[in-house]
């Protein structure tokens, strides 16, 4: 059991189900605001280092409403691909360690954007347009052969398109050190895209390298396991534990009782009477 299945048993039950969704939600209530307003999001709410340590803590939580565009059409693009991405991640990687990824993303841009600012004494303004780049990444890492349609008609595998992200990440990181840009007069959102991409990868790396084993299951392999657990409940006798719970999951030890709509299977892989909630029937490591 590795630190991620050690926390999750601690606190897993307050992860946010299905939060892309409502992640998407802020980024269109930061477009509205843009519309209504465009000087007050940098004015009030982006992730200002100065402002954070004079007393401005609500910056924290508040730069995250920054749209990924300020173009209608391409910001409900970015929209509808980051909700379909976060979803997937999510049915991998089940509801604590997806909500984990983009959280500790959130908030390694926090504790850098305050580090420079101590250090250096530069203000840089990150955003999180690259911690949900880092999003693709990993979807891509999972599924490379999946096929987005590029400009809607060209189809292109995930893992050429994620080979072109990270080269987009290297040249922001290449960008501030370069005189044109970096020692110009927009120098120091250079440099704040470079902070925020170097955060997204070291995010991307610690989590995925402790996560690599995940892989979704295919349709026919759901169906099967379905058809095996049902099977199985029916030949095997009811059992309660000692606080009435007829299911526990195995990994983040969650019975019936704590969430009423939680749906438990056993594992026809694991070596006994394994049994796990929906979050992890998929992502458990198999006891051999």
């Amino acid at each position: 059991m590795n630190w991620m299945d050690k926390l999750e048993r601690k606190i897993g039950r307050y992860a946010v189900p299905n939060l892309m969704l409502y992640i998407i939600i802020m980024y269109g209530a930061g477009y509205v605001l843009y519309l209504i307003n465009p000087a007050f999001y940098a004015q009030y709410l982006c992730l200002n280092a100065q402002a954070i340590l004079h007393g401005q803590v609500w910056r924290i939580i508040t730069f995250i409403i920054q749209p990924p565009s300020y173009s209608l059409i391409w910001m409900l693009v970015a929209l509808s691909l980051y909700y379909f991405i976060g979803k997937e991640l999510e049915r991998a990687w089940g509801t604590f360690r997806f909500n984990l990824y983009f959280f500790a993303g959130v908030l390694f841009h926090v504790i850098a954007a305050i580090l420079v600012y101590v250090l250096t004494g530069l203000v840089l303004p990150l955003g999180t347009g690259y911690l949900n780049m880092s999003l693709f990444l990993v979807y891509a890492a999972m599924n490379p052969n999946a096929q987005f349609m590029l400009y809607f008609i060209i189809p292109v595998k995930a893992k050429w398109l994620a080979w072109l992200d990270g080269a987009y990440f290297i040249w922001a990181v290449i960008q501030a050190f370069l005189p044109a840009y970096g020692g110009s007069a927009y120098g120091i959102y250079y440099k704040a895209n470079a902070l925020a991409a170097v955060v997204s990868i070291l995010n991307f790396l610690i989590f995925f390298l402790n996560s690599r084993n995940v892989r979704p299951y295919r349709p026919s392999q759901v169906k099967r396991k379905n058809d095996f657990h049902r099977q199985v409940h029916k030949a095997r006798p009811v059992n309660y534990y000692k606080d009435g719970a007829r299911h526990r999951c195995a990994v983040c030890g969650r019975t019936e009782l704590d969430d009423p709509k939680l749906e438990f299977r056993y594992c026809s892989k694991c070596n006994g009477n394994y049994e796990y909630c929906q979050e992890h029937l998929f992502t458990h490591k198999h006891v051999i």
